[in-house]
C-alpha cells in the first residue's frame, strides 16, 4: 500500500516535478543536473517568466535600461511590475518580472538573447553579474566556443538563458509557468512561495528537493505557478537560520564536593594564566616601544649625515641641523652647494638603484623630443619596465631622496632610482614608477576610452588619500604645491598615484623665496602667485580644480573660461536650473552612465574647494568624509 501511494505522489507532481536544482554557484565550472533544464520531444515551446534585478551594471536603475537588455519595451512591463512610468528610478534589489519566450534546443530549454559587451570584462561578470546567474558562466562559454574568460569591447555573445516549460500545461489545475528565480543570500524556499503565494510543497516539488531542503545563493530555482503571475513585494527578506545543529543541555544543580572543588582550581588556573598573559603583554609592549626608540635614533643619525653639505672645490664640512627647506626646522632653502654623493648614499636604509647615465640616455633614445612627457620629464624603459625619469639640478636632488625616503604610500609613486648626470655634475635623473594609463589628462582627453564615471570617483578618492597622507601623516606635515591632472598618474587597474612630490616646502614654512616659486600654469589657488604661501590649502584649492575636471573632462589650463563655466555653482538659479546647467557641465562623453545626485555632490564639494578666502576651504579630511561614501 505504501509503494502504491509513493508512485501515485510521482504521477500527480509529474506534471511539473521534471527539472532539478544546482547548489552550484554561478562562476562554478563544473554542469550539474540542473545547470541546463533539460526538454524532451513533446516539449517544443511556452512563454513563460523569469524574475531580474535593479543593480549597479545600469547608469539609470529603470525600465528602459532594464528592459533594453532584455530586448523588450519596456511599455508591456508596467502593469505586470506595477509601475507607473518606464523612467521611474527603481531602488537597489527591487524585483521586476519579465516575460521570455522559452523554446527547446536539443536536450535543453533556454531563452535566447544576444548581448554586446560595452566594456572590457570577463564571462564570468556577464552571467553572474549582468544577467544575475540567469545562466551559469560555464554554459556562456560553451555557447560561444570562440571567446575565452576574458571579453573584448564590441563583442557580440549568445546569450541562453535559463528556462522550463511545464508538461500538461493544457490541462486543469495543472501548472502553467514555470518561473526563473535567482537566489539571493538569505532567500528561503519559504520567503519565496509567500512571494508567489504558492505553498512550499510545490516548489520543493517543481525542483526535486527534498522537505527543508537547503537553497544557495548565486543559483536559480524554478516557481511553478497555476495563473498568472503576481509578486507581492511586501515579504522581508529571510532571516539568518537559526543554530539548530547545536546540542541544548540542560544544566543541571549539583552539591558534589568533588565537582565544586574542580570549579575552584579550574577558577585559580585560569586566573594565574591571565596574570601570565598580562605579564607577557607588558614585556611586549616595552620591548616594542625600546626597538622603536632605536629605529628613531638610528632614522636621526641618516638624515644628521644627509645634513652634510660642502662646495666643490673645497673639503666637505658638517652642519649640526638639518638644512633641507622640507624638514620644517628652518625653513630657509638649502645652499647650491650641498652634496648628495654616493658614498653617503650608500649608508641609507633607504634602498636606490644607481643607475649611469648610459642607462639612461639609452631608456630616452638619447633625450629624444618623443620620449619627452613634461618639463624636465621623460619617459622610458628601463629593467624591462616603464620609467618616468625626472631630471633636475643636482643641489635639490637630496631634498627629493629625503622626502621619499619618508613616504610608502599605494598612491604616491616610488621612486626606483638615481642617476649623477656623468661628467655634468649640475644635472641628476631620479627615476620613477610610471603607471599603465599615463597621466590622467590624458586619460580624460582620450575619447575612444571613456573614463566611466565609477572609475572617476574612485580616482578622486585616490587622490585625496594620497593628499592626506601628506598631509597628516607625515612629520613635519608637507604641501605638495603642484597637484593638477598632468601630475597624477593611472594604473592599469584605473587607481591614481600622486606625482612630483618634493623638492617642496613643509607646510610649517611660512613661504618660498622668489626663486622657489614654481611657474603657474592654468588655474590655482589666487594667494600661491600673489604671495608663494606654502600651505595645504593649496591642495586644496588644486584639488577642488582637479575634481572638476574630472566632472566635465575639460582642461584647467582654459584659465577664467573653465572659472565662468561653472558660475551656477554659486546660487541664483533655481533647482531645475542648477540641474540643467550641471548637466550641459557634465563631460558629453559619459552620455548618461551617471549619478546625478554623485555629479552634484563632487560639484558641490569642488564648490567649496575653490573657495577664494583659504579659511573657507575645507580640509582634506573633511573631503575625505564625503568621497568615503561614494567608492
Amino acid at each position: 500500500m505504501i509503494y502504491l501511494m509513493f508512485f501515485i505522489w510521482i504521477a500527480i507532481n509529474s506534471t511539473f516535478a521534471q527539472q532539478y536544482y544546482d547548489p552550484s554557484d554561478c562562476p562554478s565550472d563544473t554542469s550539474y543536473p540542473g545547470s541546463r533544464y533539460t526538454c524532451n520531444s513533446k516539449q517544443q515551446s511556452c512563454q513563460t517568466f523569469l524574475v531580474y534585478r535593479a543593480n549597479q551594471h545600469f547608469g539609470l536603475q529603470n525600465l528602459v535600461n532594464i528592459s533594453a537588455l532584455f530586448q523588450r519595451k519596456s511599455d508591456e512591463l508596467l502593469d505586470l511590475n506595477d509601475i507607473a512610468l518606464p523612467s521611474e528610478i527603481l531602488k537597489p534589489g527591487r524585483e521586476v518580472l519579465f516575460p521570455i519566450d522559452c523554446s527547446c534546443s536539443g536536450e535543453y530549454f533556454h531563452a535566447s538573447l544576444s548581448y554586446i559587451v560595452s566594456e572590457k570584462t570577463s564571462v564570468s561578470d556577464i552571467a553572474c553579474g549582468v544577467f544575475e546567474g540567469l545562466l551559469k558562466s560555464l554554459t556562456l562559454l560553451q555557447e560561444n566556443p570562440s571567446q575565452n574568460n576574458d571579453v573584448d569591447i564590441g563583442v557580440k555573445l549568445h546569450v541562453p538563458l535559463r528556462c522550463a516549460c511545464p508538461e500538461n500545461s493544457n490541462i486543469a489545475d495543472r501548472v502553467k509557468y514555470l518561473v526563473t528565480y535567482p537566489v539571493l543570500e538569505g532567500d528561503g524556499t519559504t520567503p519565496i512561495s509567500e512571494k508567489f503565494g504558492i505553498s512550499s510543497e510545490d516548489l520543493l516539488a517543481a525542483n526535486h528537493l527534498e522537505p527543508k531542503a537547503t537553497i544557495f545563493p548565486d543559483t536559480t530555482i524554478l516557481v511553478p505557478l497555476k495563473s498568472d503571475p503576481v509578486l507581492n513585494l511586501n515579504i522581508p527578506d529571510s532571516p539568518p537560520p537559526s543554530p539548530g545543529f547545536l546540542p541544548t543541555i540542560t544544566v543541571e544543580k549539583t552539591k558534589n564536593r568533588k565537582l565544586r572543588r574542580l570549579y575552584i582550581a579550574g577558577s585559580i588556573v585560569g586566573f594565574f594564566l591571565v596574570c601570565v598573559a598580562l605579564l607577557a603583554c607588558v614585556l611586549y609592549v616595552n620591548a616594542l616601544k625600546k626597538w622603536k626608540g632605536e629605529k628613531l635614533q638610528s632614522f636621526t643619525d641618516r638624515n644628521s649625515i644627509l645634513s652634510c653639505s660642502t662646495a666643490r672645490s673645497s673639503p666637505p664640512s658638517c652642519q649640526t641641523g638639518r638644512s633641507s627647506p622640507r624638514s620644517g626646522q628652518t625653513g630657509r632653502r638649502s645652499s647650491t652647494n650641498s652634496c648628495l654623493s654616493p658614498d653617503l648614499l650608500a649608508g641609507i636604509k633607504f634602498s636606490l638603484y644607481n643607475y649611469g647615465i648610459d642607462d639612461v640616455k639609452k631608456a630616452t633614445n638619447d633625450f629624444n623630443e618623443d620620449a619627452k612627457i613634461g618639463e624636465q620629464l621623460y619617459k622610458g624603459l628601463i629593467d624591462n619596465a616603464d620609467a618616468m625619469i625626472k631630471q633636475m639640478k643636482f643641489e635639490d636632488t637630496r631634498q627629493v631622496i629625503d622626502m621619499h625616503s619618508k613616504i610608502n604610500h599605494i598612491n604616491i609613486v616610488n621612486l626606483h632610482g638615481v642617476c649623477y648626470g656623468g661628467d655634468d655634475f649640475s644635472w641628476s635623473y631620479l627615476i620613477f614608477e610610471l603607471p599603465n594609463n599615463g597621466c590622467l589628462r590624458e586619460c580624460l582627453s582620450n575619447q575612444s576610452n571613456r573614463l566611466h564615471w565609477n572609475r572617476r570617483t574612485q580616482i578622486a578618492f585616490d587622490i585625496a588619500t594620497g593628499l592626506h597622507y601628506l598631509h597628516y601623516c607625515i612629520f613635519p606635515s608637507y604641501a605638495h604645491m603642484s597637484v593638477n591632472s598632468r601630475n597624477i598618474f593611472v594604473t592599469s587597474k584605473w587607481r591614481a598615484k600622486l606625482a612630483n612630490i618634493g623638492p617642496t616646502l613643509a607646510v610649517s614654512a611660512s613661504r618660498r623665496n622668489d626663486d622657489q616659486t614654481a611657474t603657474v600654469n592654468g588655474w590655482v589657488a589666487p594667494e600661491y602667485p600673489a604671495h608663494g604661501a606654502a600651505s595645504e590649502k593649496v591642495d586644496i584649492f588644486a584639488f577642488g580644480v582637479v575634481l572638476l575636471e574630472l566632472i566635465s573632462g575639460r582642461d584647467a589650463t582654459e584659465g577664467n573660461l573653465f572659472k565662468d563655466s561653472i558660475g551656477f555653482l554659486g546660487g541664483g538659479a533655481n533647482e531645475g536650473g542648477c540641474f540643467e546647467q550641471l548637466r550641459n557641465f557634465i563631460d558629453p562623453s559619459l552620455k548618461d552612465d551617471y549619478l546625478l545626485a554623485e555629479a552634484l555632490c563632487l560639484a558641490v564639494l569642488a564648490k567649496a574647494c575653490i573657495e577664494d578666502d583659504p579659511l573657507r576651504r575645507p580640509s582634506m579630511d573633511d573631503i575625505l568624509k564625503v568621497l568615503g561614501r561614494m567608492v
